[in-house]
Parts: structure tokens; C-alpha cells; sequence
């Protein structure tokens, strides 16, 4: 078994060295050791638990002088020390106090003792329905959200003018208490300040927003819509969210773009879709034929003998997309109208057409004939 080292020669520090001086070379290791920040390292992880260990033992007074006169053998339980016994809970204390700044240092929260009382405004949502036309080509539009401001009267502080807030009682300006039971020691947020650390007595609280520092306000706010923006896709207006407590940053407002159902065109990505319907004639014989596009009628060629269903596509008749350099197309579905509310002179020309292309029908309506051979296939 490899003799373990030095524990003083671990943390780096001298064997006069005083409490704060090994907390201080203990928190500096487990800062840079700590598994969390050195997920690949496995030789970090072993610096880690060689520096926990040392600190365990010169933190806690009777393990110490253990160690200064018997040295492993007098904290070792393996070899007979008494130093782990004769601890109790006083020595897992101060390694847990140590620890909860470690930790706030790595993941952003601090000791209880200093713990930042400071937080961030909350981020808002706004959800914008705007029309197609503005999507595609984009607009300037203003919105008005309610929101929590930081309170003018006071500034924030939440105490009336020449008053100001106290050390909470509860926590001693920590913003977290600490229950302990057994080796356990937990933080938690304290019930009487919820974590501000400080409390103002009613008599002193402001009358404008009665000591929370922040008032609810109404805010109108100038949006600019870029041009190809889809449903779901989000703007930010950074600040504009919720003011911070106790001086913190303020957060941010997401506006949510919601597309409106459009009459005409159906959107798919940069591409639009449009039904639009023809003439029987113009369908038999052919023509040209107005489309409407976001930029206005445009001339369509429709072939002869062209059938419901047909999709003709303009091209850069589209949208183009917000993350795109390319304009999508408008895909047009071209529906045959069936005439209604026909004279009787009307139904008589049908009917002498109807005769006429009955004497060679598979010529005239192939598809039609292709369906009945079907059908006397299916039916035998």
C-alpha cells in the first residue's frame, strides 16, 4: 500500500498554519480539482478526495493535534487512530460550511453567510399574431405588457424615504437558515425574509409598492417584425423583461410570432399554396389566367386538357425565409368549376356535346374509360 502524504504538504500550507489559512488552501484545491468541473480527469478526482480528506482531519481541532502527534496513525481507524472517533459532528460541520462555499463558488450560489440576495427579473412572453403579409415583408408594430418595474418612489429599496431595511432576524442577513440533525446539514430559504436577507417593519415599508421594491406597471414597447419570420419563431428585446430584486439585472421579454389563417395563401416554409379555380373551358382549351401573389396578380398560362388537381409552381413567388437567401414558390392547385344555374339553351349545347364525344369516348375522357376497365376487372 503507497504511504499516503503529508496532509499540511496536500492543502499547501504550513504546519502553524492557522484555521482560515487551511480553509482558505482547501477551497483553492476544490476549486480546481472538483470532478464536476474535471469530468474526464480521473487524477483530478484523485486530488480531490486527497485534499477532502486533509481538510476533514486539520479542520476539526482534536484530529489535528491527533495527527501533529501520532501522525496517519493517530486519525486512522485502520491503524488504530482515535482522531475519527473522538470527532463527532463538530468536525462534519466545519467541513460542510467549507463545502457550501465550494459549491456556490462552482454552481453560483455562496455560503449562506455570503450569498448574493441579488436575482435577476424574471423573462416575460408575449405572444404576437400577426398577418402573412407582415411576416413576409416584415413591420414595426407596438405592444403594450404588463410587467414589474422597479418602484420610482423608493428605488427599489422598498423602505420609505429616510427608512431602510434591517438585518433579518431569523437568518442574520444570510437569506438561508440551516437545520441540522445528526451529520446532516441542510440550507434552506428563510421563511421570514425569503432570502433577502433583510426586512423592513410595516411602519417603514413604502407606500407605493408596500416594501416589495417593484410595482406592477403597464409598458408600451416598439417591436420590429423582421421580414420572413415563421409561426413559432420568437424575438428577443433584451431588458425589457421583469426588473431584478435588490438591484439585480432585469429580464428579458420573448415576443412568440403567431401567423394568422391568410384567405388565399396557406404557408409551408418558404413556399405558399393557393387553390384556384377554372372555367370548364379553360381547362379543355387552355388560356391565361390572374393569379394573386403577396406582390400582386400575376399571369398564369393554363395548358389544354388540363385536369382538377393540376399543380403549376411560380417561381420567387413565395416567402423568403428569415434564415434563408433564397424566395420560396407559390404552388398554385388548380380546381375545374362545374358551370351552374344553366339555361335551358345552355343545357341543350351540353347535352349535344355530351353526344358528341360519347361516339368516341376513350378519346375524349381516357381517364374515365381507364376506371370503368378497372371496375369490370374488379367486379369480373
Amino acid at each position: 500500500m503507497a504511504a499516503k502524504k503529508d496532509y499540511y504538504e496536500v492543502l499547501g500550507v504550513n504546519r502553524d498554519a492557522s484555521e482560515e489559512e487551511i480553509k482558505k488552501a482547501f477551497k483553492k484545491l476544490a476549486m480546481k480539482y472538483h470532478p464536476d468541473r474535471n469530468p474526464d480527469n480521473p487524477k483530478a478526482e484523485e486530488h480531490f478526495k486527497e485534499a477532502k480528506e486533509a481538510y476533514e482531519i486539520l479542520s476539526d481541532s482534536q484530529k489535528r493535534a491527533a495527527y501533529d502527534q501520532y501522525g496517519h496513525a493517530g486519525v486512522d481507524p485502520s491503524m488504530g487512530g482515535a482522531g475519527f472517533g473522538g470527532a463527532g459532528a463538530g468536525g462534519f460541520g466545519n467541513f460542510s460550511d467549507a463545502f457550501g462555499d465550494i459549491f456556490g463558488d462552482i454552481f453560483g450560489g455562496g455560503r449562506s453567510g455570503q450569498r448574493s440576495n441579488v436575482y435577476r427579473g424574471a423573462d416575460l412572453r408575449y405572444n404576437m399574431e400577426i398577418t402573412l403579409e407582415d411576416a413576409a415583408k416584415g413591420s414595426e408594430t407596438k405592444i403594450r405588457i404588463p410587467t414589474m418595474a422597479e418602484c420610482d418612489s423608493c428605488h427599489g429599496s422598498g423602505a420609505k424615504s429616510g427608512k431602510s431595511a434591517s438585518t433579518c432576524s431569523t437568518c442574520g442577513g444570510h437569506g438561508q437558515v440551516r437545520m441540522q440533525q445528526g451529520f446532516f446539514s441542510v440550507q434552506q430559504t428563510c421563511p421570514k425574509c425569503h432570502g433577502a436577507g433583510k426586512t423592513i417593519k410595516h411602519e417603514d415599508q413604502c407606500p407605493s409598492c408596500h416594501g416589495a421594491g417593484r410595482v406592477k406597471q403597464q409598458k408600451t414597447l416598439s417591436v420590429k417584425i423582421p421580414a420572413g419570420v415563421d409561426e413559432g419563431d420568437r424575438i428577443r428585446l433584451t431588458g425589457e423583461g421583469e426588473a431584478g430584486i435588490n438591484g439585480g439585472p432585469t429580464g428579458d421579454l420573448y415576443v412568440v410570432i403567431h401567423l394568422k389563417p391568410h384567405g388565399i395563401f396557406q404557408r409551408e416554409g418558404g413556399n405558399l399554396h393557393c387553390e384556384m379555380p377554372i372555367s370548364f373551358t379553360t381547362a379543355a382549351l387552355g388560356g391565361e389566367i390572374e393569379v394573386p401573389t403577396l406582390d400582386g396578380a400575376a399571369k398564369m398560362k393554363i395548358p389544354a386538357e388540363t385536369q382538377t388537381g393540376a399543380v403549376f409552381r411560380l417561381r420567387g413567388k413565395g416567402v423568403k425565409p428569415l434564415r434563408s437567401s433564397e424566395h420560396g414558390d407559390l404552388m398554385v392547385h388548380v380546381t375545374v368549376e362545374t358551370p351552374v344555374k344553366l339555361t335551358e339553351h345552355q343545357k341543350k349545347l351540353l347535352r349535344e356535346f355530351e353526344d358528341s364525344t360519347q361516339k368516341d369516348a376513350g378519346k375524349h375522357s381516357p381517364r374515365n374509360k381507364s376506371w370503368v376497365d378497372r371496375a369490370k376487372d374488379f367486379f369480373g
